[in-house]
């Protein structure tokens, strides 16, 4: 495939200047993709976009990633209802060097050049940028965007200076990167079309160039409606920390079936063969979720490494029923411990209550009884019976019905 013809089979675009995308194969393109600040870690929204990145480095296209260590100062406004609290300078150098170890992690194999926008923008006087940049922007139509309509207008909350000035120094980026680097393309999210344009309008009035902007469609979680952000509720990060990297996977293993197809062209490295391949063994067996499971883990692979997706992986078997608990690894037992309670080895009924499995020692031998508890994977229906497991490792795997579980360390 052709760099236009991948775009458009993973359906990364939404819109561009060009007047035929086909015309990206033309020429060799020296792009620029920035990345906001706001947060200490990229969201799977960011990671889409990095996607977008790999796919033009991969059809031999220079890459600029730029770090808004500057913008992200004065913040955003698209797509915001209301003003971002702002940031110190230390707080945001924090965030920009999180995102760049993030995206060098999946970026890995690719020659590609990361920037700091705050590098050139504190170095501008305001007189400066009011006569060199501002001039070359109209009033009219800066108001007359979405996002400034939508804040400015009846019912609106308004908006300050401060946030209606950040399209012209994303404009300016671009004019920047353009003089020094040659940069000739910006890749951003359909959000920021608006700001796409401020620097090709800039670059044509300043330099008598011709440059283009594309942007990628926001990618909307389909069981929620709301798009993948970091400041939307239950957002999942790329940092473990903030997303485990077992939560991580399983919420690409519980991808609705009517849309892991447009996930898996957007979020791995599959092939159009492959995938076909994989949608018909799908779909004659849905259930078996064949597609969620290589989602899942060439997702988690790619974000954390081969070795912590195969331990989620063999932890999710166990759990959900089709791997014995005796077959994990040490590896996969230290994952484990990271998702369920920990405790350390006493009697049966004292277990099930310090787990949180129980309420009280009466309740706990209320669920022996009935046969509601499991160990390592075989029904105890005694205390006893407990008492007696012998030659069953350093851990044991606690499970009352279906999925409440806890760690035994013994």
């Amino acid at each position: 495939m052709t760099l236009s013809e991948e775009l458009t089979w993973r359906g990364l675009i939404n819109q561009t200047t060009l007047d035929d995308v086909k015309k990206l194969d033309d020429k060799t393109w020296t792009f620029y993709h920035g990345f906001d600040a706001s947060a200490d870690s990229q969201a799977i929204g960011n990671l889409a976009a990095m996607m977008v990145d790999r796919v033009f480095l991969k059809h031999g296209s220079k890459g600029i990633l730029l770090a808004g260590g500057g913008t992200s100062l004065i913040g955003d406004p698209g797509g915001k209802d209301v003003e971002r609290p702002l940031q110190s300078k230390e707080t945001i150098a924090h965030n920009t060097e999180a995102a760049r170890k993030q995206l060098e992690i999946i970026l890995a194999g690719y020659e590609f050049t990361t920037l700091n926008n705050i590098d050139w923008l504190e170095k501008l006087t305001v007189v400066d940028f009011l006569r060199d940049i501002g001039k070359h922007f109209g009033m009219s139509t800066l108001v007359q965007r979405d996002y400034i309509q939508k804040r400015i207008g009846k019912g609106g909350d308004g908006m300050s200076y401060t946030e209606f000035s950040y399209t012209l120094l994303q404009g300016y980026d671009f004019l920047h990167l353009n003089q020094e680097y040659n940069c000739d393309l910006q890749l951003s999210g359909a959000d920021q079309w608006g700001n796409c344009l401020s620097g090709v309008d800039l670059i044509r009035k300043v330099n008598g160039s011709s440059v283009h902007a594309l942007t990628m469609p926001l990618i909307i979680n389909k069981a929620t409606g709301k798009k993948f952000g970091k400041s939307e509720e239950g957002a999942v990060w790329l940092d473990e920390s903030k997303t485990s990297v077992y939560q991580f996977y399983q919420f690409w293993l519980n991808t609705d079936d009517d849309a892991v197809e447009d996930y898996l062209k957007i979020y791995t490295l599959i092939e159009p063969a492959e995938l076909e391949a994989l949608l018909v063994e799908f779909r004659a067996n849905p259930s078996d979720r064949q597609a969620q499971k290589y989602l899942a883990f060439e997702v988690t692979k790619l974000v954390h490494g081969e070795k912590r997706a195969l331990s989620v992986q063999n932890v999710s078997e166990v759990l959900f029923g089709s791997r014995q608990f005796s077959e994990l690894s040490q590896d996969d037992i230290v994952e484990l411990s990271k998702e369920i309670p920990v405790v350390e080895s006493t009697g049966l009924v004292e277990l099930l209550v310090t787990a949180g499995l129980a309420s009280s020692n009466s309740e706990a031998n209320r669920f022996i009884q009935s046969g509601a508890i499991s160990v390592n994977q075989k029904k105890i229906e005694s205390v006893e019976q407990f008492e007696t497991l012998d030659d069953v490792g350093s851990h044991l795997l606690l499970k009352r019905g279906k999925n409440g579980f806890a760690l035994i360390k013994r």
